[in-house]
């Protein structure tokens, strides 16, 4: 079987109260405090909106009591409400935009409004995946920030600048949470082993075990403390003292890859990867971006190739690849994992199957080893800066041609320095669209030709 994470629900923490034992691993482990919370230092420091909003440090935050939460899944953002409203001492309801409506908004808002008038006791309303909520539903939101019957904190995996609407957004503190480290979840894997509320040292974890619980989480809190608990499960009914490799391979249903990000095995991958799109073999590129992929792999690294390879392997043969790879990367950096494998294929399958051209790598290679050689004399005089008083005596500008005031728009004078005047670095191929500007540049090669040259 495939682990998946157990989201965390108000129902869970009440049934963690009752009988602690019977609650999931990644609930029992939840954060009680903000000091208890993994990764996001940036916004825990002190004085920090979240420390003020809870009343360290003095205060809540200036001119917001409400927040927003963006970053991706398994990172923290449940998590946070759910600490705040601890802290706070606030009646906490956590609502889904997946399946809650206009209605049980307002249910909510008139059960806080009660509660205010009541027992004067506030609400926190956590409201999860935001995006998802249309115009309208948003709009049904802005009494209650805006007269504070409630403490909104809305999570996202959405950019909110497109996806929240712009009254709430002014009316929020807008915090980015940034991706967690390994050093981030190997710690609270430790501590989830050691504590009594984990599980209480019944089990060790190897190095090897624990490297590959890291990869299998890719960042997630709660999809690692799952996968630990289920190996931890697998290896106390065999009686075995320790959680080895092959225990979470069988119980995560996923085979360790030997990928080191650190070391031989990120390069020589990531390397195999390259030149098997530059071979056009679209099945060893696949096996390759898989292999990193399931590595847990920073999906930008491989984005980041992909867009080196688009212009030193095809250029112009197809001037769409790096466009692609460019839209790729951008897609990748706003949905992350998992969905980013998609789009990662998406663009590895269209670049080895491009036509190929190294072209361009080799025109700027030549051009920059010429500088280098010092090969770099003067820019022509008709082509220097004659904009500034006193240019036109020093000869700067004088005699150029404006290439738009002749026929063709191409200009028979001399661009290059002496130096380097007539030399040819574009070699184009004959290759898919290059074929086209192979065409091209010797036409314009001999039109400029006209200058003596």
């Amino acid at each position: 079987m495939t682990v998946e994470p157990d989201l965390f629900t108000a129902a869970a923490e009440e049934r963690q109260e009752k009988d602690p034992a019977s609650s999931p691993l990644a609930v029992r482990m939840r954060p009680r405090t903000l000091d208890e919370v993994v990764g996001q230092r940036h916004l825990l420091k002190p004085g920090s909106p979240l420390r003020r909003l809870v009343g360290d440090g003095g205060g809540g935050p200036a001119g917001a009591s409400s927040v927003i939460l963006w970053g991706p899944p398994g990172i923290g953002k449940t998590t946070l409400a759910y600490v705040v409203s601890k802290a706070t001492n606030k009646r906490f309801v956590e609502l889904s935009a997946i399946t809650a409506g206009v209605k049980e908004v307002r249910a909510v808002i008139d059960g806080a409004r009660r509660a205010v008038g009541g027992f004067g006791k506030e609400t926190v309303l956590f409201l999860d995946e935001i995006h998802r909520f249309s115009k309208a539903q948003q709009d049904s939101l802005l009494p209650a920030v805006e007269n504070r019957w409630v403490t909104l904190i809305a999570a996202t995996t959405e950019n909110p600048y497109f996806s929240v609407i712009s009254p709430l957004l002014s009316r929020s503190l807008l915090l980015t949470l940034e991706p967690l480290t390994d050093d981030d979840l190997r710690g609270l894997l430790r501590r989830a082993l050691t504590e009594d509320r984990g599980l209480g040292g019944a089990v060790t974890l190897p190095e090897d075990a624990e490297a590959h619980l890291l990869r299998i989480a890719g960042g997630d809190a709660r999809r690692a403390l799952t996968a630990l608990e289920a190996a931890a499960g697998a290896a106390i009914a065999k009686q075995e003292p320790e959680i080895t490799l092959e225990t979470v391979e069988e119980t995560v249903d996923r085979a360790a890859v030997k990928y080191d990000r650190d070391g031989d095995q990120h390069y020589d991958v990531a390397s195999a990867l390259i030149k098997s799109i530059r071979g056009s073999d679209v099945d060893a590129a696949l096996h390759y971006l898989a292999r990193m992929i399931e590595a847990g792999e920073d999906p930008r690294f491989i984005a980041r190739r992909l867009m080196i390879s688009a212009s030193e392997d095809i250029g112009l043969a197809d001037p769409n690849a790096l466009p692609l790879a460019v839209a790729a990367a951008q897609a990748v950096a706003m949905i992350g994992f998992p969905e980013a494998a998609l789009t990662l294929s998406h663009a590895t399958i269209a670049l080895a199957l491009a036509p190929k051209s190294n072209a361009a790598t080799n025109a700027i290679f030549a051009a920059r080893a010429d500088v280098r050689d010092g090969l770099a004399g003067p820019v022509p005089p008709h082509l220097r800066d004659g904009h500034y008083k006193g240019a036109a005596k020093l000869g700067h500008a004088q005699g150029y041609v404006y290439p738009h005031d002749v026929p063709g728009a191409i200009a028979p004078q001399q661009y290059a320095p002496d130096t380097v005047h007539g030399k040819r670095y574009y070699e184009p191929t004959r290759y898919g669209a290059e074929a086209r500007y192979a065409d091209v540049v010797e036409k314009v090669r001999e039109r400029l030709k006209g200058d003596g040259g």
